[in-house]
């Protein structure tokens, strides 16, 4: 059997257009109702009552602005109190701020009375020479500094190290000094930097030979005799370079390995976290980039490939445990025995780039670090660079503290790239991240 027609199927198409209007009549009528009684509705509500619905009205009107009246009151009052308030915190903001200053004062200068005293009590003339003023020969200078005494520059972090500066300075002089290279840098990681002059002679290398010439150099190990080896570990090159084999911990592991991971870094672009030098060099005019500063550059290897391009980079430098300032002079480098702490010893709006590799990381407290950043940001010409190789830290500080940090210093972001750290353990949570940063042209 075929199947059973829909019963729609038997109506004719007469019945069919005869039941829509039917339905189209009445859905219309239902309209009409419900229009004609919502006009009773209110007719009824609206007519008869309209004086009781005024006097309603009123009330309700008078109550309304005597509310408001209330409120602005209230909020006129509330203000008054804000503005009294902020001026009282304001007050004693400046009051704070004001005796925190005199509290300062009064330390140091009880510091720098208690170290006199510790120079007088134990007879060092030396370090009262050392770090004392000295009255002009010719008197007061007028035309340059207005003073008529030079002081020298010493650390601030030295006057609460009495006894350490004591034995820093505590020598024949004119005679040799002591070995105590690990003891003074020391010092500096304590905030005494600089350290004051001494007057001895630093112990020279045994059978020293010249050094190779430029630009051999920038890839040679130079010979065991050019260095003094008593404060290190490792008493050759030999051992510095196998160092990267050893367990333990040591700051640029394989920096003294120039045919290792130092002959290829920076010569390419990942398109990632490691940029190549040359595709920095080329976001500005050729030749523009010309000076400039890597911090804790390690063994040198950064100014040794700027060099190679007619770029000069001064490397800061730490000898931990290490001879790396001894190493980057050897390659025909500049190298500056100075912590990350120190201040930058060039004039603002100089340099053309300032790079780091790693130092500048989360380990190093937030606000430290944002003096080190206004402090690069000072010495960077307009249009200068800040390129931040490989900084580490976790994911969460990098949203919470380091992109609003470099924002708020004000650095145009030229190239920004994050990713995780492999060379750790995937649980720790560690990332990178590299960018070229820009100081605004104005």
């Amino acid at each position: 059997m075929g199947a059973a027609p829909v019963e729609e199927d038997f109506y004719p198409r007469k019945h069919l257009n005869q039941t829509h209007i039917s339905s189209r009549k009445h859905n219309l009528q239902m309209l009409i109702v419900v229009v004609f009684t919502n006009l009773l509705t209110l007719y009824i509500v609206a007519g008869p009552s309209i004086h009781v619905k005024n006097s309603i009205s009123g009330y309700t009107n008078k109550l309304f602005h005597d509310h408001v009246s209330t409120i602005e009151q209230l909020d006129r009052t509330s203000q008054s109190l804000v503005v009294e308030l902020n001026e009282k915190l304001n007050s004693t903001n400046l009051l704070v701020q004001a005796l925190l200053v005199e509290l300062a004062r009064k330390n140091e200068a009880s510091s720098s009375d208690e170290i006199w005293e510790f120079m007088n009590q134990n007879g060092n003339n030396e370090l009262k020479l050392a770090i004392g003023p000295h009255k002009l020969p010719l008197g007061k200078s007028s035309s340059t500094t207005g003073l008529d005494e030079i002081y020298s520059a010493v650390g601030a972090g030295c006057l609460s190290l009495q006894e350490d500066l004591a034995r820093y300075l505590t020598y024949e002089i004119g005679g040799e000094c002591p070995v105590d290279d690990v003891f003074a840098q020391t010092l500096m990681l304590k905030g005494c930097e600089p350290l004051p002059r001494r007057r001895c002679h630093p112990k020279s290398p045994a059978g020293y030979k010249e050094p190779t010439p430029f630009p051999d150099s920038l890839w040679s190990i130079p010979p065991d005799s050019s260095i003094i080896w008593d404060p290190y570990t490792c008493k050759s090159y030999g051992c510095l370079i196998q160092r990267k084999n050893m367990s333990g911990f040591y700051g640029s592991q394989d920096s003294f390995d120039l045919q290792g991971r130092e002959k290829s870094r920076w010569l390419h672009d990942n398109g990632g976290l490691s940029y190549g030098i040359d595709q920095v060099l080329r976001i500005k005019p050729k030749g523009t980039i010309r000076i400039g500063l890597d911090i804790g550059g390690g063994s040198g290897t950064f100014a040794a490939r700027m060099r190679e391009r007619d770029v000069t980079v001064i490397t800061s430098s730490m000898n931990f445990d290490g001879p790396f300032n001894n190493f980057i002079a050897s390659r025909g480098l500049i190298p500056i025995h100075v912590s990350v702490s120190h201040r930058f010893p060039f004039f603002e709006n100089t340099l053309d780039i300032v790079h780091s590799m790693h130092v500048l990381s989360n380990w190093i407290p937030d606000t430290h670090l944002e003096f080190i950043f206004y402090d690069i940001y000072r010495v960077l010409r307009p249009g200068g660079l800040l390129w931040l190789d490989h900084f580490i830290c976790t994911r969460p500080q990098l949203n919470q503290t380091y992109i609003p940090l470099i924002e708020r210093v004000g650095f145009n972001k030229l190239r920004w790239n994050v990713g995780r750290n492999v060379d750790r353990r995937m649980d720790k949570n560690d990332w990178y991240f590299s960018a070229l940063l820009e100081k605004p042209m104005s």
